[in-house]
């Protein structure tokens, strides 16, 4: 696999959060705070040990999908085991209560326990039984796995005193809002760069779709040249862009502006509808990587949907979400894409036109980016650019009553 600035890390444009201008979680606040004064919050010191045996056990939810999303290099995993070894106070653990109140989702702390699973070497992971390196203070032990501790009778008891060592562990409970959640999530991992709500979804919303979408999106060549990485991104952000294009290609007419929920939706019907859906769903998405391919052909891997900037004579650094929507919303469809791509110079000056002169678009695909629409317009003009450009005929979407009316390209 041939992928330019391999590993090289990709700035996306913030968009803004669907909580700040979501008018229907505004008007319903009240309900929200009654949900939040219901919640109960409980903090307890569970052991190394504790914690184990409750992933273990799976009553922390800790599937496969999360383990291979693994985000800390060795070192780092290392130096985590070594501060427990140590004593050293460790970042707290936040854990919300599901279904019976004795299994839990994980908030925050995902790669910590990771890291604990992997070290006793109970993960499906590639980094399972990992062998401690770089360490500051415990340098005896560089280059020791957990099974060859366990057999050096020196050793032992250092073991058992990390099974014992205890990390402070929050318990959320009651909670019974599916916004709530989200917005603990958000909250506790606005420290992370690029954080994603993908990785609650995966866990809300189980299912075949979903199993399917995590699969597709780690074997996706199209998001790795997004990502510029051979490996899946920890942060389920490819994950998300995939399942993002599939929503607006089956339910965009079903869209009203608030992308979290509207992605929540995408996966809670088609992981009902399975068995009916799946092979569209395959097919669709097999059109991803043809029309990912076929706008890196005409932009260039360095600068497709990226905002061209007239006053700056180049392109904006940030890969932009938005313009990926609508060059997928038309490059899927083969006729347009192959005639794009034999009209490539006419291509790429009408999107440096419409980046420099229509408002609408401007609009459509910086700030807040997720209206009705702001969406409507981004898709509509770029139709319209196209059509100007390329000696073909199709469809394009209508706006009625703030919803997005289109029945296909053809």
């Amino acid at each position: 696999m041939s992928i330019s600035h391999i590993n090289e890390e990709v700035i996306f444009l913030e968009e803004d959060d669907d909580t700040k201008t979501n008018l229907e979680f505004r008007s319903d606040q009240k309900s929200e705070l009654e949900k939040i004064q219901k919640v109960i919050v409980t903090n307890t010191d569970w052991s190394v040990s504790t914690i184990l045996d409750q992933i273990i056990r799976e009553n922390i939810y800790f599937d496969f999908r999360i383990q291979r999303r693994d985000e800390w290099d060795i070192t780092k995993k290392s130096r985590f085991i070594e501060s427990l070894l140590l004593g050293f106070p460790i970042p707290q653990i936040v854990l919300a209560t599901r279904k019976n109140d004795k299994e839990f989702l994980v908030i925050d702390g995902k790669q910590r326990l990771l890291t604990i699973l992997q070290f006793y070497g109970r993960s499906q992971s590639h980094n399972n039984g990992f062998a401690l390196n770089n360490l500051e203070f415990r340098t005896d032990i560089n280059g020791k796995n957990y099974e060859q501790l366990k057999n050096d009778i020196f050793k032992q008891k250092e073991l058992d005193e990390l099974d014992i060592q205890t990390i402070r562990t929050i318990l959320v409970r009651n909670v019974d809002s599916v916004n709530l959640l989200y917005n603990i999530f958000l909250r506790l991992n606005v420290k992370t760069t690029g954080s994603s709500t993908q990785e609650l979804r995966q866990v809300l919303y189980p299912g075949a779709f979903n199993e399917f979408l995590d699969n597709r999106s780690i074997k996706s060549q199209a998001l790795k040249k997004i990502f510029k990485s051979s490996k899946p991104d920890a942060r389920m952000r490819d994950n998300e862009l995939l399942l993002r294009y599939i929503g607006f290609h089956f339910f965009i007419s079903e869209y009203r502006g608030n992308l979290r929920n509207f992605l929540d939706m995408t996966c809670q019907k088609l992981n009902q509808s399975w068995n009916e859906k799946n092979y569209r769903v395959q097919t669709i998405v097999d059109k991803f990587e043809e029309a990912v391919q076929a706008i890196i052909n005409i932009f260039g891997e360095r600068n497709f949907s990226r905002m061209w900037l007239n006053n700056e004579n180049t392109y904006q650094a940030s890969f932009n979400k938005a313009i990926l929507d609508v060059m997928l919303f038309y490059f899927t469809d083969e006729i347009i894409r192959q005639a794009a791509e034999a009209h490539q110079e006419e291509v790429v000056n009408a999107f440096k036109k419409l980046c420099s002169s229509n408002r609408d678009f401007q609009e459509g695909v910086e700030g807040n980016t997720h209206s009705v629409r702001k969406t409507y317009n981004r898709l509509r003009v770029w139709g319209e650019a196209l059509l100007e450009v390329l000696d073909i005929e199709f469809n394009l979407p209508e706006f009625m009553e703030n919803h997005i009316i289109f029945n296909g390209l053809r």
